[in-house]
């Protein structure tokens, strides 16, 4: 195409639009982002009034989906989503007909995406979509927001004062509520950190590995890997310490039974 292509990007987190826009600069600098929107309605509507040719739509949105917004958009513009949970990657897109991003977006990964999308808009054929792999998206997006056990959450969103952070779930040693919000004790490499996310306790442990974290009071869910020892109380209750921090975390008599052997 002789024009500067260009781009929607669609996402509910403020900060990962800004993020993503910022590493398509880099990688694809005549790339040009028309329209930014908050929600799958949102896309929609931009699409409709700026239609751009590259559409990069979150799959996970408040009101209407990505998954939405994509079978509005249909083969009028090509199709990259961006997701959390690799079902999404490894069953939709596995015979390669829609790009996907995981987030964290990662540099190397985007470049494939990139060069994938330029040889398309090349080629001047219509935009690759297949009716069948956007309704599986659906069916898979419908089954996690009814309360069905996708595969595990891969990273999570927390805020650190005023800045938003892309944890790995691998690098959280607990989750513990508060009556506004959840704290998530995590590692930054050798140092341990504290933040903030928005998601309730009850809503995360649908979303983590039972294998790998297990919740011990109502208002704690702790990686097992993170435990240091487990103190058993003369009450029926006990404590858990982790390495390398000092926080120690409750266990309540009703998951007391997670700890028998130990």
């Amino acid at each position: 195409m002789s024009r500067a292509p260009t781009a929607l990007i669609a996402d509910d987190e403020p900060l990962l639009r800004e993020a993503l826009r910022r590493q398509l600069a880099v990688a694809w600098p005549e790339l040009a982002i028309v329209a930014e929107a908050r929600n799958g309605r949102e896309a929609i509507r931009l699409f409709d009034e700026r239609r751009p040719d590259i559409c990069f739509l979150d799959v996970h949105m408040p009101g209407l989906s990505g998954v939405d917004a994509a079978q509005h958009v249909g083969r009028r513009a090509h199709l990259v989503f961006v997701t959390a949970y690799d079902h999404y990657a490894v069953q939709a897109f596995a015979q390669g007909a829609l790009d996907y991003l995981l987030k964290p977006v990662e540099p190397a990964r985007l470049a494939d995406t990139v060069s994938r999308l330029k040889a398309r808009l090349q080629a001047s054929g219509p935009a690759i979509h297949t009716d069948q792999l956007l309704q599986q998206l659906s069916e898979q997006l419908a089954t996690l927001q009814q309360g069905g056990r996708g595969a595990a959450l891969r990273w999570i969103r927390a805020q650190a004062g005023h800045t938003l952070r892309l944890i790995a779930i691998d690098d959280v040693d607990f989750f513990r509520s508060d009556a506004k919000y959840t704290l998530v004790g995590w590692r930054d490499g050798a140092r341990t950190a504290e933040a903030v996310v928005r998601t309730p306790i009850k809503e995360l442990l649908e979303q983590l590995d039972p294998e790998q974290f297990a919740q011990v009071h109502r208002s704690v869910v702790v990686n097992l890997r993170a435990i240091s020892h487990v103190k058993r109380h003369d009450n029926e209750t006990a404590e858990i310490h982790l390495r390398g921090r000092d926080d120690v975390l409750p266990v309540s008599r009703n998951y007391l039974h997670l700890f028998r052997q130990m």
